[in-house]
């Protein structure tokens, strides 16, 4: 079974945040493994406890109200307007498996931003392979040095370091950006700060406190 990456940024949102008014084709196969049945949400809404509060950085936490698309929960046809094509991206999504996802965001009007993002799928196996692909998809986009199971962050894992000088479209600044599968879920923590130091450590702590409440693998 072949598909084209997702076409979800993970700044879609963010890139509208801080206006001053406020493919490839790869296979996914292989045996699926779902987490516990008893720990696995069964609504968007049983995600929301499960995502973490406050970040390292101390930047003030957003309201889902103040980001365009709102974050908070999200379905399926809510990532699939992310895509030029939305139909075609609902395809796309139901191939993985995808269920329902949340979002999350914290920053200031002076362009540091941290968010995190995490989705929900029916077998480990989709959620892999979407965090895999996100992390392609993103790379293309921003260039930067993406790695794979960098030393830092916990195995299964890939970073992306973008210097922001200048920065891309779509940051404001020096970034990075993590996706990890995790059992059922695809898990990614973004930053934007002053520094690439910076932008790691909020991406390397954020991260593990984000893994640490999903249920185990």
């Amino acid at each position: 079974m072949s598909r084209r990456r997702p076409s979800r940024g993970v700044w879609a949102a963010a890139a509208v945040l801080l206006l001053p008014a406020t493919g490839c084709d790869r296979a996914v196969d292989g045996v699926a493994s779902a987490a516990p049945v008893d720990d696995v949400p069964e609504a968007p809404a049983d995600l929301e406890p499960l995502i973490v509060s406050h970040v390292p950085s101390e930047l003030p936490r957003l309201a889902d109200t103040e980001v365009e698309p709102p974050a908070g929960p999200k379905t399926v046809e809510d990532v699939a307007q992310y895509a030029d094509d939305p139909a075609r991206e609902r395809a796309v999504l139901a191939e993985y498996g995808y269920r329902w996802g949340w979002e999350r965001f914290w920053g200031t009007g002076s362009g540091a931003l941290t968010g995190v993002f995490v989705d929900q799928f029916a077998h480990r196996v989709g959620a892999d392979a979407y965090a895999a692909d996100l992390a392609a998809n993103e790379a293309d986009r921003y260039g930067g040095l993406l790695q794979d199971d960098p030393p830092e962050l916990p195995g299964g894992c890939w970073l992306l370091v973008v210097d922001g000088d200048p920065p891309p479209p779509g940051l404001t600044g020096p970034a990075a950006l993590s996706w990890c599968g995790h059992g059922v879920f695809s898990v990614s923590v973004t930053a934007v700060a002053g520094t690439t130091d910076a932008a790691r450590e909020e991406v390397r702590a954020v991260l593990r406190a984000q893994l640490q409440r999903l249920p185990p693998r």
